[in-house]
């Protein structure tokens, strides 16, 4: 029987909404294998976390609490991260495919001796093996991978895998581990909209680029996601520029996004940001340049102006909701 342990993704004393998504995905997969699945809660105070992970399935929840634990470190957490693979005598590791998922899990991989598969977006059982499907050269192929080592390790793509409630009792265990002393910590500052929600999360997301002509300009980008209920994002040249924060970028170097609908805004459509966006259900672009490449993946386009644009959509967009 096999046993599937997520590491959990938690900010701010809270755990994000990915781990939901990474619970229901190892909860499937572990129905075909007829396994078990189990997840470590890593941080300073974590016991209050304890009971939601059950709700997706999870049967065994690992408690790490320690007061150096407080801050991300990546070696630090990767040690307790391997050390509970260890105690569980886990077949599969996974995690969020996250800035944090992606720099953890390789950690982790490497303790355990273990193989890695990042940003997979699906995963089926093939002849007693799990294949994993994920996107390779900028998003210009999907490839089937296959993993030899015990355990099999995986960074999990947000939003390519659907939230499933299936409500279980959890088994809860506060494990001890020898906490290594940090070389690094991550600190993380927080800047004005440091509230808003992330890109990686959203079911919209609203995403400019040179387009936008300025900063001054964003204003109209944040009234159309606020409208749809979505989060803004961005190109790298926007940020490279300075007109908006790392977070938001959006691309290859930037996150990676899946949501229901994505509309770029005067974002031409090189490669490098297409990788970051391709998997979104619908894509609408709005560029002013007929031949621009985005508009061979949207599934809507206008051409025009954005600042033409935007106004007009924003003002419809009111009306409607206004009327129902």
């Amino acid at each position: 029987m096999a046993t599937i342990l997520v590491v959990s993704e938690i900010r701010n004393g809270q755990l994000k909404k990915v781990n939901f998504e990474a619970y229901s995905a190892a909860r499937q997969l572990a129905d075909q294998l007829n396994g078990d699945v189990a997840t470590v809660l890593i941080g300073s105070s974590v016991s209050g976390l304890s009971d939601i992970p059950g709700k997706y399935g999870v049967n065994k929840v690992l408690q790490v609490e320690d007061a150096s634990l407080e801050k991300f470190s990546p070696d630090a957490y990767a040690a307790v991260a391997a050390e509970a693979a260890r105690h569980l005598n886990a077949d599969f590791v996974f995690m969020p495919a996250t800035a944090m998922g992606k720099d953890l899990l390789p950690r982790v991989a490497t303790l355990l001796n273990a193989s890695t598969a990042q940003d997979v977006i699906h995963m089926r059982v093939e002849d007693s093996g799990v294949v994993y499907t994920r996107p390779m050269f900028a998003g210009k192929i999907l490839a089937d991978v296959k993993l030899t080592s015990t355990p099999q390790t995986a960074t999990l793509r947000p939003k390519a895998f659907a939230i499933q409630e299936n409500p279980v009792t959890a088994a809860t265990e506060a494990l001890s581990v020898n906490v290594p002393q940090a070389k690094a910590v991550v600190e993380e500052v927080t800047t004005s909209g440091g509230g808003k929600l992330d890109v990686t999360e959203a079911d919209v997301v609203v995403s400019g680029g040179r387009g936008m002509k300025g900063p001054e300009n964003w204003h109209l980008l944040e009234e159309l996601a606020e409208l749809l209920g979505g989060a803004t994002g961005a190109s790298r040249a926007v940020v490279d520029a300075g007109w908006r924060p790392h977070g938001e970028q959006v691309g290859q170097t930037g996150k990676t996004v899946s949501p229901t609908l994505y509309i770029a805004v005067g974002i031409s459509g090189a490669i490098q940001h297409l990788a970051g966006m391709l998997s979104s259900k619908y894509i609408v672009a709005i560029n002013k340049d007929p031949d621009a490449p985005i508009f061979k993946v949207a599934d809507y386009g206008i051409v025009g102006d954005a600042m033409e644009v935007l106004p007009r959509l924003i003002e419809e967009i009111k009306k409607l909701k206004a009327e129902s």
